[in-house]
């Protein structure tokens, strides 16, 4: 079964920068699965951040465009999330999604989060 744990969180001023990890269990299911950066605030829904195939093509949510970068190190079973010039509306829970299809059937896995929170 897979694992995810993420780190990197904490408390940052405005305009700072954090970057967070990803850390997954099982190599080569991490490999050929799409990773996922979802950020939930206090008393809302769950969205996303950012994502990356397997192959390595990106999105980004339009709240995070230009200022986040999302990326994978395949042989460390690891994504990170780089965050710059970071506002308060980016305080958050965020969370690791690790998802794709094996053997034609779905898997879909999240970890923990971890806190960051912008403010002066």
């Amino acid at each position: 079964q897979v694992q995810l744990v993420e780190s990197g969180g904490g408390l940052v001023q405005p305009g700072g920068s954090l970057r967070l990890s990803c850390a997954a269990s099982g190599s080569l299911l991490f490999s050929i699965s799409s990773v996922g950066w979802y950020r939930q605030s206090v008393g809302k829904q769950r969205e996303l951040v950012a994502d990356i195939t397997s192959g390595g093509i990106t999105n980004y949510a339009d709240s995070g465009k230009g200022r986040f970068t999302i990326s994978r190190d395949n042989a460390k079973n690891t994504a990170y999330l780089q965050m710059n010039s970071l506002k308060p509306e980016d305080t958050a829970v965020y969370y690791c999604n690790l998802q794709g299809r094996i053997v034609s059937k779905n898997y879909n896995y999240w970890g923990q989060g971890t806190q960051v929170t912008v403010s002066s």
